[in-house]
């Protein structure tokens, strides 16, 4: 069944704009650029999720068993989960390197420190991932991914239990125009970085699996140097739902990867 959800879209501006994070050494502390709430249809793919796939796309769901039971608190699991995340990401897209940078737990929840991004966006720039790309694995190593197919690719699932809030919703990236990007600052009291914004327009195609389970996951990718699609995202307030007593819990993990 498809649903109608709210999202914010970016506006486009002839001025600078940013996110600035932890604002005055205060942590989940978030100065944001103009956004625009809007209602869209979304598409529900639940047993249709092969009608999407990561080559045309730049998007895949899959079943996928974690061992890991508390991903709040990995320690000593995060290195296992890593090894997870690398065999399923040379199982399922063809990398032949897969390099685990960061995991990022969301709560939907006012107290908590990281929430579902709620801006239209994909999580890099092109400038944005050369550099972070250099962050990463230096400036020697990356010129060497350069020269080869790399992406950075996220992988993201529940935790803990089933999403009934906040989904994470999908635009078809056949349905986005050149014009629709546009790039953001992240601004972090230690570094800076670039995402891409998203603008409204009504061609838009949105989709979402409903009802996700901690045993599925969905990998979509957010830079490639050959072109591959990349996907702008954000959590989906479905409208004229209520709020569950138990908010979302999720995980996204930031990659890099290399392929054959």
């Amino acid at each position: 069944m498809n649903i109608r959800a709210f999202v914010n879209y970016h506006v486009v501006s002839k001025s600078p704009q940013a996110f600035h994070f932890d604002v005055g050494g205060i942590a989940g502390n978030l100065i944001s650029p103009k956004l625009v709430a809007t209602e869209v249809d979304v598409k529900d793919i639940r047993g249709k999720a092969r009608h999407v796939n990561f080559d045309d796309d730049g998007i895949v769901f899959v079943k996928h068993n974690s061992a890991i039971e508390q991903f709040e608190t990995m320690g000593d699991d995060e290195s296992r989960y890593n090894h997870e995340i690398e065999a399923l990401l040379k199982k399922t897209i063809n990398a032949c390197e897969v390099i685990v940078f960061d995991h990022t737990v969301r709560i939907d929840d006012p107290d908590s420190a990281r929430k579902p991004a709620r801006n239209v966006h994909n999580d890099y720039s092109c400038v944005g991932a050369k550099q972070r790309l250099i962050d990463l694995v230096g400036q020697q190593r990356a010129a060497d991914f350069e020269s080869g197919s790399f992406g950075f690719v996220n992988v993201w699932r529940p935790i803990e239990r089933p999403i009934t809030d906040s989904p994470l919703g999908f635009i078809r990236p056949s349905s986005m125009k050149p014009e629709d990007w546009m790039t953001i600052e992240l601004v972090y009291p230690d570094r800076q970085g670039e995402i891409l914004g998203t603008a409204f327009n009504p061609k838009h195609e949105w989709f979402y699996q409903s009802n996700m389970q901690p045993d599925e996951a969905i990998i979509f990718n957010i830079y490639d140097n050959h072109g591959r699609h990349y996907l702008a995202h954000s959590a989906l307030d479905i409208s004229g739902e209520k709020k569950s007593q138990l908010p979302r819990k999720s995980i996204e993990t930031r990659t890099v990867v290399r392929y054959k």
